[in-house]
């Protein structure tokens, strides 16, 4: 799976919109509709941010492994 791919199951997983994340990381929806879709890539800080909020580490939310750890 595809980092682009896990950001968009993780959301969808917990029913939020593109719109609920664009106000957690104060960007727009467009913003994170380009983030899903691999158009571009997100900054170090909005992968904190969502590791944080999902509870799981940044190495699963960029594809570098394929179970979520959760952060202690």
């Amino acid at each position: 799976m595809n980092l682009y791919q896990r950001l968009k199951d993780l959301r969808e997983d917990r029913d939020l919109s593109q719109s609920d994340i664009a106000k957690l990381l104060g960007t727009t929806r467009q913003q994170v509709s380009k983030w899903e879709t691999g158009v571009q890539m997100m900054g170090a800080d909005k992968y904190v941010k969502l590791a944080e909020f999902y509870n799981v580490s940044v190495d699963y939310l960029l594809g570098l492994i394929d179970y979520p750890r959760k952060l202690k």
